[in-house]
């Protein structure tokens, strides 16, 4: 097996993700899609000395592809075949929080796209599968053969943006069963009158069907939210993503955290208490160079956002508390524990407690 081969990929704007994320030396990070492990293995090395880093990704094969790249970080490497929907469970089982950075590259690695038998990409003759992990129950075939005309109107045009949805959907029905991705994108071609433009008729469908059987959008969102939980002050959030979809969800997210009131505008007074928990530090997309799509054509379509973790607090003991929590010690490198917190917590209580009134 090539293994070592095809984890020679170069990931996609790597600079611009340590210098997004600020990597530090001693800090802790978290790579929500791990893939081929290249953007895990920069934050290694620019965290070192004593950097940690904890690995999610739902393909068991991308954690053993990491894992082979990443050997010679092993003592500073966890990883976990998990999908990052779980994020904020996996952290606290493994006791990793909070954090200095979170990364989520939401595009497929090139070993998804290159080997045979996980139906991801037309340009090989494969079972329509398109499952991130075999344990999920539904696959793309489920989809195509099962759903109604309207259901893949919606998930095509929807997902897949595709102005042709409904005549796409019209011959997939009439050509029923459909088993491979050979079939499935002539399908799409015969629908759509033939090849028009740079981009394969069959493109949009298929990134419709991978988004709607890994329900990418839904966990998306979910894990976002998690993720900034799980920042400690200061941490940063970065997302790389690869079609509007993706990207408008990210946008809206870094925007309404980073508000103090979401209240409608006709609001005379705040309700909803929200208070801001980021600040947005890309304030434009950061885009691949020219370059790096001469090298990476995959890279084209890539956008990064990113945002820094920033607190409200509404004592000036919970600012000192989190300012503490989330600090990085000169001794250790590592931040402090939320045992110490709690202790520091109950400490604080009792002397408000027993705090004299002022009163006479």
């Amino acid at each position: 097996m090539d293994t070592l081969v095809k984890t020679t990929h170069i990931p996609v704007l790597s600079r611009e993700v340590i210098d997004t994320l600020g990597v530090l030396p001693g800090g802790r990070y978290i790579d929500c899609t791990l893939g081929s492990g290249g953007h895990s293995q920069a934050i290694l090395e620019h965290s070192a000395p004593g950097g940690q880093l904890l690995g999610i990704d739902a393909d068991p094969d991308a954690i053993q592809r990491s894992g082979e790249r990443l050997k010679s970080f092993d003592k500073s490497v966890l990883l976990v075949n998990d999908n990052f929907v779980n994020l904020k469970d996996i952290c606290i089982k493994l006791d990793f929080f909070p954090v200095h950075g979170i990364l989520f590259d939401l595009g497929l690695a090139s070993p998804q796209l290159e080997e045979d038998g996980r139906g991801f990409s037309f340009q090989y003759d494969a079972p329509l599968d398109m499952r991130f992990s075999p344990t999920q129950r539904i696959t793309a075939a489920d989809v195509v053969n099962t759903y109604s005309e309207i259901e893949l109107v919606r998930i095509i045009k929807t997902y897949g943006e595709e102005i042709h949805s409904r005549q796409i959907a019209k011959f997939i029905i009439q050509k029923r069963p459909v088993h491979t991705t050979g079939q499935l994108a002539e399908i799409i071609t015969q629908a759509v009158g033939g090849r028009h433009g740079k981009i394969h008729p069959a493109t949009r469908t298929f990134q419709a069907l991978r988004i709607v059987v890994n329900h990418e959008m839904e966990h998306l969102e979910s894990a976002l939210s998690q993720a900034v939980s799980l920042l400690g002050f200061g941490g940063k959030i970065v997302v790389i993503s690869y079609h509007s979809l993706e990207d408008r969800i990210v946008k809206h997210f870094f925007q309404k955290e980073a508000k103090d009131c979401l209240c409608p505008p006709e609001a005379m007074t705040c309700s909803c208490g929200h208070k801001a928990n980021l600040k947005i530090i890309t304030r434009r997309i950061i885009t691949p160079t020219f370059a790096e799509t001469e090298i990476n054509p995959r890279s084209r379509s890539a956008k990064l956002r990113g945002a820094e973790r920033i607190i409200a607090p509404t004592h000036q003991y919970e600012q000192a508390v989190e300012q503490l929590n989330c600090s990085i010690g000169l001794v250790t490198g590592q931040w402090r524990r939320p045992g110490l917190i709690e202790k520091l917590r109950k400490t604080f209580l009792s002397m408000q407690k027993n705090k004299p009134s002022g009163r006479k």
